[in-house]
C-alpha cells in the first residue's frame, strides 16, 4: 500500500505484505473502462481492507477514521460505504481474513507420524513464523483489536477454542493422557507472549520466541 497520505514529517506507515493475507489490486484505471462493477468493487473492498489494517497497526482503532482508510486506499468515501457499514465492519471483516489465512495455514501442516510435542512445536513455528511474514497484520489483529472490546474478544475465544481443538484431535490419540485445559492454555499462552513481542518491539524476532518455547513445549506434551 502506498504511503503517499502519511502526514508530512511523520514516519511512514508500513505497508501489508501483498499475497499472505492480503492481496493488493492493481491501481483501477481512471475514466471509461471495461471492469465489470463486481470487479471494481472487490478491488475497492481489498484496497479498504489492507489501509485499514496498516492504520490501526500505526495508529490503533481510535487514531483514524473512516476517510483517513478511503484515501488511503485510494478510493471515495462513497466507495467504503458501497464496501462496508462502518469503521467497525471493515475492521472485523480483516480481522475474520486473518484468522481465516492462519487457520489454513495450520491445518494445511503434515504431521503425520510425528510426535505430540513435535506437533505442537510445528504448530506453534507456523503460527510465529505466518506472523513474522506480515508483522503490520499480526499487529494490528493481535494487539491493536483488543480496542473493540466484546465483539473482537469473542472472536478472539473461538478461533483460539478452534485451534487448541485442532492441536488435541492431532496430538491427542484415543488415549490421551492431557487435559482439555493443557491444549487450550498452551495455544493461549503462545498468543500473548507473540502479542507481548509485538508490542513491545517494532522488529520482533518470533523465531526466536519459538526456538525458546520449545523445551517448555516438549515438557507439557510430553507422553506421561
Amino acid at each position: 500500500m502506498s504511503t503517499a497520505h502519511d502526514a508530512p514529517g511523520t514516519t511512514p506507515i508500513a505497508s501489508v505484505r501483498d499475497g499472505l493475507f492480503f492481496t493488493l489490486p492493481e491501481p483501477l484505471p481512471v475514466g471509461r473502462h471495461k471492469l465489470s462493477a463486481d470487479h471494481v468493487g472487490a478491488a475497492q473492498r481489498e484496497r479498504l481492507l489492507a489501509a485499514c489494517c496498516e492504520l490501526m497497526a500505526a495508529h490503533g482503532y481510535r487514531g483514524f477514521g473512516i476517510g483517513d482508510v478511503a484515501r488511503r486506499a485510494r478510493v471515495s468515501l462513497g466507495a467504503f460505504y458501497r464496501c462496508f457499514d462502518g469503521k467497525d465492519a471493515c475492521v472485523f471483516a480483516g480481522y475474520d481474513r486473518f484468522i481465516e489465512v492462519l487457520i489454513a495455514r495450520l491445518t494445511g501442516l503434515d504431521v503425520e507420524g510425528m510426535s505430540r510435542p513435535r506437533i505442537a512445536a510445528e504448530l506453534v513455528d507456523t503460527y510465529l513464523d505466518v506472523m513474522q511474514q506480515d508483522v503490520v497484520v499480526a499487529r494490528a489483529f493481535q494487539v491493536e483489536i483488543d480496542a473493540l472490546g466484546a465483539p473482537a474478544r469473542e472472536r478472539r475465544r473461538t478461533s483460539l477454542t478452534l485451534l487448541a481443538r485442532y492441536l488435541q484431535e492431532l496430538a491427542g490419540g484415543e488415549d490421551d493422557d492431557l487435559p482439555w485445559s493443557a491444549y487450550l492454555g498452551g495455544v493461549y499462552a503462545v498468543r500473548q507472549l507473540a502479542v507481548d513481542a509485538l508490542d513491545e518491539e517494532p522488529r520482533p524476532d518470533l523465531s526466536r520466541l519459538g526456538a525458546d518455547l520449545r523445551p517448555w513445549l516438549e515438557d507439557l506434551f510430553r507422553v506421561r
